[in-house]
């Protein structure tokens, strides 16, 4: 299995995730790139799906099922841990509500698609209001291996990685993930991320420091990520 990136509008990121024949379009706003990226490599878009419902991800669902014929996916009609079938290999669904009650990643088998959920470096707004349901969601995320490659719904690195220097600034591991980042292609591992991503590392002594610090609280995991959400 693999995935190709594209960037549209500011700092959007959609994929093709593709096995030997049949690819599936996530977030298609590159509606062009991704048809002529099929056609160079001669796979079949054949379904189109996105990690939640905000226009910037679904804008181009219409325009891509009419250029492809492509079946359309709802993902909001998601099970947890529903295969989605390419060629011999599937993709697989992880339902991570927190950014929006409908909010989805898709697993392959060794990178995650996480849209708004997890981002490079920072998490997603928690628009749908539940700090709980978005904690869970990101313990899911952060039980797969450490080599899982994460490919986001938005570039916003360069922004993330200066709010983790501001909250955790002896951290010598922020430097070194700056040298990687690639604007032409923006991943990260989550071993990367739980060492700079300040709301992962809702078990760290620094973490909890600056939660202490302003007198929220931090006695379980929940109340730490909770917390750091609710701070910064």
């Amino acid at each position: 299995m693999q995935i190709k990136q594209f960037r549209y509008g500011a700092d959007n990121l959609g994929y093709l995730v593709f096995d030997e024949t049949r690819a599936i379009a996530i977030d298609a706003g590159a509606v062009a790139d991704m048809t002529d990226f099929a056609e160079k490599h001669k796979v079949t878009i054949a379904c189109v799906t996105n990690t939640h419902l905000h226009p910037d991800h679904t804008g181009s669902n219409a325009r891509m099922l009419e250029k492809t014929g492509a079946a359309f996916l709802d993902c909001t009609t998601f099970a947890q841990d529903q295969q989605i079938l390419l060629d011999k290999e599937a993709l697989r669904v992880i339902l991570t509500p927190g950014h929006t009650r409908d909010s989805v990643c898709f697993a392959g088998d060794d990178f995650l698609v996480t849209g708004d959920t997890l981002f490079n470096g920072t998490v997603g707004n928690c628009f749908s209001g539940d700090l709980e349901a978005f904690f869970h969601s990101i313990k899911k995320l952060v039980g797969f291996p450490g080599h899982t490659r994460i490919f986001a719904g938005h570039d916003y690195v360069r922004e993330s990685l200066e709010i983790a220097a501001a909250l955790d600034p002896d951290n010598p591991d922020i430097a070194g993930y700056l040298e990687k980042y690639d604007p032409l292609l923006v991943v990260s591992t989550l071993a990367d991320e739980l060492l700079v991503n300040p709301f992962l590392r809702y078990n760290s002594q620094a973490m909890t420091a600056k939660l202490t610090q302003r007198n929220f609280p931090c006695t379980t995991e929940k109340e730490r990520f909770i917390s750091l959400m609710e701070a910064f």
